[in-house]
């Protein structure tokens, strides 16, 4: 039987460059973006609204936004953190907004100063403008397999939120391993008390690579029933208020490694190599995938 194909939505652009320690030229943002859109991603995290004092390096998110060819078929979305940050995005050709809490009140409140509950009320108002906009509506929810401060996150949490976000009228949510705390059986079980769906209301997974387990939890993430996953080019990436985060799973790793299991994912490798090689001009240095240095297995070499 042939395996499921999986959704691949890329974050590199806003997740990812966020976390750099230097900036990221808007022209080379702008670039990056229109390789990503040649490669056969249907979905990319582009850039967020968030106040550029608190996140400098996507201060150009207007830019960006009105530089990109955006490719049919393509869902271009943008991290918004409050009503200010939607109305700014709504100015732009944006598709699809992304909402965040954390399933963590103590990482919460380090990273946008309120409760969990208060988080969840402040987006009612920003999902009647987006929804009447005319755009779709992504929730993140941050910690959702352990937080740094509060160690293990009771799954019944996890579950109110995805199911306040779908209130909200999201049309999707993504659980993120924000510090790299997950491992391979915990994901298993997570997604098989959850499914594919909880309520009727898609689930994606978010892995990051703290401590080299970010693949094998994708891997027991679909093993469980998840369809789509977060990923990042060339593996760049983190969160800038969680202590330990390190980069995402690498786009061209996880894309290796579906399609190496027959799982489908409708991006060409050799064209998501050519934005990896972007990036190490522009940033200069090694990144840290291992497909961008080894390719893919070469099966059929004499």
């Amino acid at each position: 039987m042939q395996p499921d194909p999986v959704t691949v939505v890329e974050v590199g652009p806003r997740d990812g460059l966020q976390y750099e320690s230097v900036f990221f030229p808007t022209e080379a943002k702008i670039a990056l973006i229109d390789r990503l859109s040649a490669t056969g991603l249907r979905r990319i995290e582009v850039t967020s609204f968030v106040h550029p004092k608190v996140i400098p390096h996507l201060k150009d998110a207007l830019e960006v936004l009105h530089g990109i060819h955006k490719a049919p078929g393509v869902i271009y979305s943008a991290l918004v953190p409050n009503l200010k940050g939607c109305l700014r995005a709504l100015e732009t050709p944006v598709d699809e907004l992304a909402l965040f809490v954390s399933a963590s009140q103590a990482h919460n409140h380090k990273n946008v100063g309120m409760s969990i509950e208060d988080s969840l009320k402040g987006f009612a108002d920003i999902a009647r403008q987006a929804l009447a906009a005319g755009r779709s509506l992504r929730g993140y929810v941050v910690t959702a397999f352990g937080c740094p401060y509060e160690g293990a996150i009771p799954l019944e949490r996890v579950e109110r939120i995805i199911e306040a976000y779908g209130e909200l009228g999201a049309r999707e949510v993504s659980l993120g391993d924000t510090t790299g705390m997950a491992n391979p059986r915990q994901v298993g079980e997570v997604f098989a008390r959850l499914g594919a769906e909880h309520q009727g209301l898609p689930l994606a997974a978010h892995f990051h690579n703290s401590r080299g387990l970010g693949l094998a939890n994708a891997y027991a993430a679909y093993q469980a029933g998840c369809r789509v996953f977060d990923s990042s080019v060339g593996g760049l990436g983190g969160c800038p208020t969680a202590v330990g985060a390190m980069g995402n799973v690498a786009t061209e790793d996880l894309v290796n490694m579906m399609e190496e299991m027959g799982a489908a994912t409708g991006v060409d490798f050799d064209r998501l190599l050519e934005a990896t090689e972007l990036i190490k001009q522009t940033l200069g240095g090694e990144l840290a995938s291992f497909t961008c240095k080894q390719g893919r297995p070469a099966w059929n070499a004499p």
